[in-house]
């Protein structure tokens, strides 16, 4: 199985490099997961329950990182075993370019299945990786939404535009009183000096 796709992101690389690379985010976006554990540098122990059409199962399973370019690539290496329902296995080419509104996460996986999941064709376990995808791409954005808000925009106060009061002749009355005021020191000049 090959699958590849794009998830524009409204946070920057580095956070998003961070969440990635974090077992508690982690946790919580991936669908149906209940464990992620460190067990060693870049190891990673996984238990997820999983059901693809009638065949429902626990995996437990070990992601590795490789080709680890921080904070803009890796390579998770992905090996999972679900008793009698199967297993998987495959790698996951991870990439997270920056740009003006946030960054752009790209990925491409190639995957094996065995068991009895593969048993039940190309085609529902192509569509049940592409709606667990799809759900983990929800869950990641809102736990960044939630974990790094968008800022408020700027309260901008709004100052009622107040028009002067006009008289009869339409002139405001500043008018008047600018007026008024170089009337009367006119004449207290012409008294003074006259």
């Amino acid at each position: 199985m090959e699958m590849q796709g794009s998830r524009q992101l409204a946070i920057t690389q580095q956070q998003a490099w961070d969440a990635l690379n974090n077992p508690e985010v982690l946790k919580t976006c991936i669908p149906g997961c209940d464990k992620v554990e460190a067990t060693g540098e870049n190891q990673y122990a996984v238990g997820m329950a999983l059901k693809i059409g009638p065949v429902a199962a626990k995996f437990a399973g070990k992601i590795t990182l490789s080709d680890i370019q921080a904070p803009s690539s890796y390579t998770i290496g992905f090996d999972g075993q679900g008793g009698v329902a199967g297993f998987g296995k495959g790698t996951a080419k991870v990439q997270l370019t920056p740009h003006a509104g946030g960054c752009e996460l790209n990925y491409s996986v190639q995957a094996s299945v065995g068991g009895k999941v593969a048993q039940l064709g190309q085609r529902l376990i192509d569509g049940a990786a592409k709606s667990m995808a799809e759900d983990f791409f929800k869950r990641f954005d809102m736990e960044m939404q939630r974990q790094f808000p968008a800022p408020e925009p700027e309260a901008v106060a709004v100052v009622p535009e107040v028009s002067e009061p006009a008289d009869a002749d339409g002139l405001p009355k500043w008018v008047w009183l600018l007026g008024a005021c170089a009337l009367g020191v006119g004449v207290w000049v012409i008294r003074s000096f006259g």
